[in-house]
């Protein structure tokens, strides 16, 4: 699935943000499948929005059970399911690559995701109680221990990406890609093309795509 680095737009609720994200360069889309985000979308409305052959389609989860998550890969045609919750790696789905997400917060060791138990780990700012979307940008100088450069070319960066940061956080830990969401919006579930496209300009940029 990694053939050259990524650049991912998530909270993706309609066709006009997907195919704007698109032109500007994106090489992945997300959908959030958790019903308590404000970025929930059905999966037949994400089956609906039509992508581009190559382009990756990644659904957001949260402590689903299995079967759901591969049913709703089926019916939205997605490429890896993005698990935000606390799900053990016996209950990640087989029919579909898993992103496993992590919170960088006081606690976190990115020694206990070491032999990683999936395709690609998504590292995400801190966010309390809420899964993903919150914003908040973590200290990327952590990923610059020999652990972290023997997982780069799997890590994922998120939380608080936008133009304005985005070539740092690639220069600091050389990831495989970035994600963005709540920084390039005009509100929850709708994205600012200005804002989009600034940042997807800069992630280009800097892993020189």
């Amino acid at each position: 699935m990694r053939k050259g680095a990524m650049i991912k737009v998530c909270g993706i609720t309609n066709q006009e943000d997907a195919s704007a994200a698109l032109a500007g360069g994106a090489t992945a889309i997300g959908f959030n499948f958790y019903r308590r985000s404000p970025r929930y979308i059905a999966p037949e409305t994400a089956a609906a929005i039509v992508t581009a052959p190559g382009i990756l389609r990644v659904g957001v989860f949260v402590n689903e059970k299995r079967a759901c998550v591969e049913e709703v890969a089926r019916i939205a045609g997605l490429s890896a399911a993005q698990l935000h919750g606390d799900e053990p790696p016996a209950d990640y789905p087989a029919a579909v690559a898993v992103w496993k997400a992590a919170r960088v917060n006081a606690g976190f060791r990115l020694s206990d995701y070491e032999p990683l138990p999936a395709d690609a780990l998504l590292l995400d700012g801190p966010a309390a109680e809420l899964y993903g979307g919150a914003g908040k940008t973590f200290d990327w100088s952590i990923l610059k221990a020999p652990l972290a450069a023997r997982l780069a070319q799997r890590i994922i960066l998120s939380g608080g990406l936008d133009a304005s940061n985005v070539a740092r956080a690639v220069a600091l830990a050389h990831p495989w890609g970035v994600d963005a969401c709540s920084r390039i919006e005009s509100e929850p579930g709708k994205k600012d093309h200005i804002k989009m496209n600034e940042f997807l300009q800069a992630a280009r940029a800097a892993l020189r795509i």
